[in-house]
């Protein structure tokens, strides 16, 4: 990368970081509001090229881990079907018809060149409506799929997009060569995936230090991805495999390690994430620069014909599947027709496509390659801004909701915390009987242990009438955590006074101040 670019990616980077806090402080989608950000901005601005490289080896990489590492192995094998017709045969689907679309309205437009761009722009990026349907309660289910979908369609579109290119450069197509390069991608992607989330886990199980573990972690997508794609394998199946894996075992590792990895990948993908929306808008000069050869209108009318085939051909391709799947006989797995609706509208394209569509060979025409470009941009740009700021007024209009779900969740969670409980109290039962006859200050302490144990299982029971007692009063705990916050604050004060009056070191002040961060910390928990 050139070291100029150095200062305006920083001041994309900070821009963007702002943005996204706006965002998150209204309650906006930020990656919707980041994208129409730097399209205001960017005619105003020095171009900021998006580079296909930073995307596909710098970005991509830990965001997929990040998603994948926090996403639930269980509950993506349960929809396994469900993921495998929207990021494999969804993928294939939209490639071929937007494919069709652009040789019937381009014939003069190399036919692998029509597959090219239905392949770039097939693969859904479903951060903003991941996002949106979290905040407004989109049942568990629906959100798997789209994470699932998220996760694995881009190793399906980028391999059929390497093949249409080598196709439109080469001058020829072959099928089964094509078939066969997708069926190594997935299967070496998933090996090599495997192998390296096997020797991770055995290391973690022999280092027992939270720092190096998530040292090592922050090399694991990058390590994943290059592994993979240097034997022309799927880097994106790699890194996704390694990251469910090691998310699925998350409960092996130290109470440090998931403290910190848990702060690490959320600051690590809420900063990647501003950047490459950011990034998107950005482009709006660079691709309009490269079309200045066409007629406006028919470009114009070529992007808005491809955008609707784009977001019609998902509906087509999820009520046949799923109507399909109801004549068999197994619609009780199947989402709800108003859940479909949502899946359908939930289609919105990311920064894949366009690093995709920035990496046509120099070898492909430099009027195609302009038109592909500006194509891309405008479906990418189209669903974000017209799927995006609709999304959570038809999870509304619909009246789709988790709150079912979510009464289940802490009914579940007090069960738990109750059984829980009971086998905390009955082995320390058994170590006071071990220990014999206790003194006064031992018994105190055995009360504290119980007293603890029962308020946190009340603190589980009590959630299930939304927090407030009999009338709407505060609940003891509620009152517990009010009270115990206002006096871990007056305890801060004191600590801090004491270090400005030199009467504490600041190597103390840093050690109190992190016990008093903890209990905090489980106090809003």
């Amino acid at each position: 990368m050139n070291p100029t670019m150095g200062l305006p990616l920083l001041l994309v980077a900070g821009g963007a970081v702002a943005v996204a806090a706006v965002a998150r402080r209204k309650g906006w989608p930020a990656p919707l509001l980041l994208v129409a950000a730097g399209l205001l901005v960017s005619p105003l601005v020095p171009a900021v090229p998006l580079q296909p490289e930073m995307v596909l080896y710098v970005f991509l990489p830990p965001l997929l881990y990040a998603a994948a590492f926090d996403s639930s192995y269980l509950r993506l094998r349960d929809v396994k079907r469900a993921v495998g017709l929207l990021s494999v045969g969804l993928v294939l689907f939209s490639t071929v018809a937007v494919g069709l679309l652009v040789h019937l309205l381009l014939p003069e437009l190399n036919l692998a060149l029509a597959f090219a761009l239905g392949a770039i722009i097939a693969p859904p990026d479903a951060v903003a409506a991941v996002a949106v349907g979290r905040r407004l309660g989109l049942p568990r289910r629906a959100l798997t799929i789209l994470v699932g979908e998220s996760l694995f369609n881009d190793a399906t579109a980028l391999t059929l997009y390497r093949v249409a290119i080598g196709a439109a450069v080469g001058g020829a197509v072959d099928v089964w060569q094509g078939l066969g390069e997708f069926v190594f991608a997935a299967a070496g992607g998933v090996v090599i995936g495997l192998v390296l989330a096997l020797a991770l886990g055995w290391l973690f199980e022999r280092t027992r230090d939270s720092l190096v573990e998530n040292t090592l972690m922050l090399l694991i997508p990058f390590a994943a991805y290059l592994a993979a794609e240097s034997v022309h394998a799927s880097g994106v199946i790699a890194v996704v495999v390694v990251g469910l894996y090691l998310g699925n075992r998350m409960h092996l590792r130290g109470f440090g390690t998931r403290l910190v990895s848990d702060s690490v990948w959320k600051v690590t993908a809420f900063f990647l994430e501003a950047i490459v929306f950011a990034l998107i808008g950005l482009q709006l000069v660079t691709v309009i620069k490269g079309i200045s050869g066409y007629e406006p209108w028919k470009v114009a009318g070529y992007a808005a014909a491809v955008l609707v085939v784009t977001i019609v051909s998902r509906f087509v391709w999820l009520f046949a599947v799923t109507s399909l799947a109801r004549l068999l006989g197994r619609g009780a797995t199947q989402p709800t027709r108003q859940q479909t609706v949502i899946l359908g509208w939930a289609g919105m394209r990311g920064v894949v496509s366009l690093a995709a569509a920035f990496a046509i060979p120099p070898d492909v025409p430099a009027r195609d390659r302009a038109l592909l470009l500006f194509v891309t941009f405008t479906t990418v740009i189209g669903t974000l801004l017209i799927q995006g700021t609709t999304f959570p007024a038809l999870i509304r209009r619909l009246h789709v909701s988790d709150e079912q779900e979510r009464y289940e969740d802490r009914l579940a969670e007090a069960a738990a915390q109750q059984a829980a409980l009971e086998a905390g109290l009955a082995e320390l039962d058994r170590l006071i009987a071990e220990h014999g006859e206790l003194d006064e200050i031992e018994k105190q302490v055995i009360d504290q242990l119980r007293e603890k144990s029962w308020r946190r299982s009340l603190s589980a029971w009590e959630r299930l009438g939304g927090g407030t007692g009999s009338g709407g009063a505060e609940t003891p705990s509620a009152l517990y955590r009010r009270l115990r916050r206002d006096m871990l604050q007056a305890e801060r004060r004191v600590f801090v006074q004491l270090r400005d009056e030199r009467r504490l070191d600041d190597e103390v002040l840093r050690e109190v101040m992190a016990q008093l961060d903890f209990e905090e910390a489980i106090l809003e928990r």
